[in-house]
């Protein structure tokens, strides 16, 4: 996420937002935020999500995601929400709205559902 310039802005039981700043280097060829960077963020605030409400000392691998990108994410800002729909032992399905913020305004622009791993014996990992 540092390398993005992204930052998690919230952390809740089963929540995590994710804030990632317009820039050149996050951008595609029209000047909006990459899909593939959109992507990123929604998986990690959804992972986070998850991870949130894992046992101290597991770790979290994504094993699945889907994501429809519904609008241009043309804007200075991005907001990844991510919520649990259903945790699990093993498995925990976590979903992520993605928000693009132009002239103050919020716009939904995708919408991620995911499965994770939960894995023991790797504290910290979120992939």
């Amino acid at each position: 996420m540092s390398h993005i310039g992204a930052e998690i802005t919230a952390v809740a039981a089963g929540a995590c937002e994710i804030r990632l700043p317009y820039g050149d280097h996050v951008s595609q060829q029209h000047g909006f935020f990459h899909g593939g960077i959109v992507a990123t963020i929604a998986d990690s605030a959804a992972g986070y999500a998850g991870f949130s409400l894992m046992p101290l000392g597991a770790g979290v691998l994504t094993v699945e995601f889907k994501i429809n990108l519904v609008a241009p994410a043309d804007g200075d800002l991005l907001v990844a929400r991510g919520s649990v729909v259903r945790p699990g032992r093993t498995l925990t399905v976590t979903r992520a709205e993605v928000a693009v913020r132009k002239d103050g305004q919020e716009r939904a622009c995708a919408i991620l559902q995911q499965t994770l791993m939960m894995i023991t014996g790797r504290q910290g990992v979120i992939g």
